[in-house]
């Protein structure tokens, strides 16, 4: 059985500076493209993260500081990336898990669109766990029994995940396979999105696994305290805990994600408040407009005293001046006389 492609399928691996996807940097990215006509494209690119390589990971890629250091960053690279597999769907080892989101930050953070939607995503170490329980140099091994030469460089993982990807194929083909709930079925299939249905058994939100899609399709809290709650209902008892996430150490997918549910859940809650809010009385409209306005206030008193006007200031009443006497003049020098 050979895989059959509606578009290209991009295989990819990436080399970092570790394993964590918020703080952690691409140093190499490889992508062979496997398109439907059965051709391929072979791009790889080294890239400088701005930050030091860490010497456990370097002795892990064969990746060191000077290898990197007249190479371009992610921000000049990462549209070219973004074109050469913008049409296709993903497939990777480990990559739901790593390589997708880590990918994902990258674009984020240099500010590149790349839209996840509508893809279809094939993690090939996930039919290979749930089928064999192995590593990649075993499952190379086994299915088809070679042994990766120049192990953990980009391009060599990239294209012994692809050579797996397509030995499950033809080792599978037929096989039934029995889930957790007893529900038999053949999965393994030439088929992308049979594929990634059986790769993305978890359902994640984000990659990253901080939320997953329950059997109903709605987003759960996958960890701490609020672990297994739908996200809405965590916002109704909680809405800080969406700033808390959002300030967090969270993938910047994550909080997109996190974000599209906010803004989602805000909204029904604005359409809520709406339609309990009680309708308002119209004011009774004047039929008679020929009817003169009335005077606020009428005195008919027949002596009536004159109003005072409020916007006019109070003035008081001047008195003519006294003429100066001897009493005064004699006040004035006891008044200056000096002891």
């Amino acid at each position: 059985m050979k895989l059959q492609l509606k578009r290209p399928l991009a295989f990819f691996d990436l080399e970092t500076t570790g394993t964590n996807i918020g703080a952690d940097r691409i140093v190499e990215i490889s992508v062979i493209k496997l398109n439907p006509d059965g051709s391929e494209e072979v791009k790889t690119w080294r890239v400088h993260p701005g930050i030091p390589i860490p010497l456990e990971s370097s002795l892990v890629h064969g990746i060191y500081d000077e290898h990197i250091k007249d190479e371009k960053r992610f921000q000049e690279l990462g549209q070219d990336i973004a074109d050469f597999i913008h049409e296709s769907d993903l497939a990777g080892y480990n990559s739901n898990k790593f390589d997708i989101p880590m990918l994902m930050e990258e674009f984020l953070r240099a500010g590149i669109q790349f839209d996840l939607d509508n893809r279809h995503f094939v993690d090939v170490q996930n039919i290979f766990h749930q089928m064999e329980q192995r590593t990649l140099k075993a499952a190379y091994q086994f299915y088809c029994d070679k042994s990766i030469i120049n192990a953990h460089s980009a391009e060599a993982d990239t294209r012994a995940t692809m050579e797996v990807l397509l030995a499950q194929i033809e080792r599978y083909e037929n096989m039934e396979w029995e889930d957790k709930k007893g529900n038999k079925s053949i999965p393994v299939v030439g088929d992308v999105e049979a594929l990634h249905r059986f790769t993305n058994l978890s359902r994640p939100v984000d990659f990253a696994g901080r939320m997953v899609y329950n059997e109903q399709g709605e987003e759960l809290i996958n960890f701490g305290k609020h672990k297994g709650k739908r996200v809405e209902d965590v916002l109704n008892v909680e809405p800080s805990y969406y700033s808390w996430m959002m300030q967090g150490d969270f993938p910047l997918y994550t909080k997109r994600k996190l974000e599209e549910i906010y803004k989602r859940w805000n909204a029904k809650k604005v359409a809520e408040r709406q339609q309990a809010r009680p309708a308002q009385p119209a004011a009774p409209a004047n039929t008679d407009k020929t009817e003169a306005p009335r005077p606020a206030f009428q005195n008919n008193s027949p002596k009536s005293t004159p109003q005072l006007n409020s916007n006019q200031p109070f003035k008081k009443k001047e008195e003519p001046a006294k003429p100066v006497d001897e009493d005064m003049l004699a006040q004035l020098a006891m008044k200056f006389k000096k002891g």
